[in-house]
């Protein structure tokens, strides 16, 4: 399914502001020297001119959620019983995203095997994401951190957009390739293509030969697994990093969360937060024994996750997108390439050493 029309560059911010009427808008926008995904406002304007610093994956994983509200009553007279009443707070209405990249529209899908499996359907998510029409904007070509097409991407991906806006000199060329997609594409806004098709074919296929031919990170699973027991490695992979967790709150493909409840008197609400993997108390117990203690326990987990565990559950699909916020982001520039292309060489040299043992 693909339909094709033309959206001028300075109709966007009117489309946008129509379609919020509607929607609830988020698109990049400029926020000091950052660029972050918000509520569209026209006098804010928009920026598709560089990768957003934010993920979007606020808008289907709020970075905090309220589940649900709870109200206990206890009869004053005997038999005494508390009851307690429930009310849930399934979010309402429709999103649209405007201006992702394909690493973050790609993202989406590695959610969707989390929260939107055959076991597992996570009813505010999927509430959301049934909600969301994603429109993604082709990559005009790779910044120095990026790496998609190592993971199994491209600056040009269309996996997970609902709408593949490629960039052309007035405006884009947008292709629907959902019923979203071609419903959204409905309006006056977008025009006529008039064979500009297959331009932008032609600047995509331009794009693909531009970026260069690397090592593929596909099939990670059994390199990781080799060094699962090699601390030293992961000790010294980790030697610079600070814990922060800016990776991990800045990275489109991670979910982990952490859920609380917050109490006022007889009444009170649980709430979901995101929660950071590389933090020591992400896996502290009760009783005082951290199965992780140290960074590189915490290393090996965040890497191994993302390039073994994950693919292992989920027919060989990296849970990372190549889009090296982790890496721009990083106080230290913590570099995971580098990371990743160590462990392949180290496995390789054990390999080797065991062959000749």
């Amino acid at each position: 399914m693909s339909t094709a029309r033309f959206l001028k560059a300075r109709d966007i911010a009117p489309w946008l502001e129509e379609l919020g009427r509607e929607y609830t808008v988020l698109a990049p926008t400029r926020h000091g020297d950052t660029v972050v995904f918000r509520e569209f406002e026209p006098e804010r304007g928009i920026e598709l001119d560089r990768l957003s610093t934010t993920p979007a994956k606020k808008a289907l994983l709020p970075p905090c959620e309220t589940l649900f509200e709870y109200a206990t009553t206890k009869t004053d007279t005997p038999p005494y019983r508390t009851s307690i009443e429930l009310r849930p707070t399934l979010p309402e209405g429709k999103i649209l995203l405007f201006g992702t990249r394909p690493c973050d529209a790609r993202a989406m899908q590695i959610f969707d095997r989390v929260y939107d499996g055959e076991q597992v359907k996570d009813p505010y998510y999927t509430a959301r994401r049934n909600a969301a029409t994603i429109v993604t904007l082709a990559c005009s070509g790779q910044a120095g951190t990026c790496f998609c097409d190592r993971v199994g991407g491209s600056p040009v991906d269309a996996t997970g957009s609902d709408v593949l806006l490629t960039p052309l000199k007035a405006g884009y060329v947008a292709e629907a390739l959902t019923e979203k997609g071609m419903e959204l594409m409905r309006d006056t806004a977008f025009m006529k293509a008039d064979g500009l098709r297959q331009e932008a074919l032609n600047v995509r296929n331009r794009i693909l030969e531009e970026v260069p031919e690397r090592t593929s990170f596909l099939d990670m699973e059994r390199n990781l697994l080799s060094l699962f027991g090699d601390l030293g490695f992961w000790d010294k992979t980790a030697e610079s990093c600070l814990s922060c967790g800016a990776c991990t709150y800045l990275c489109p493909t991670c979910y982990c969360f952490n859920i609380t409840d917050e109490p006022h008197g007889d009444s009170g609400k649980r709430i979901r937060t995101w929660d950071n993997c590389m933090s020591s108390q992400f896996t502290l117990e009760g009783s005082g024994h951290n199965p992780r203690p140290t960074k590189a326990h915490r290393m090996r987990n965040r890497i191994g996750h993302k390039f073994s565990y994950y693919p292992q559950l989920h027919d060989k699909t990296l849970a990372c997108v190549g889009c090296g916020r982790c890496i721009s982001n990083c106080p230290v520039s913590f570099d995971i390439r580098n990371a990743v292309a160590c462990a392949i060489q180290h496995a390789a040299a054990n390999a080797q050493e065991h062959a000749h043992d």
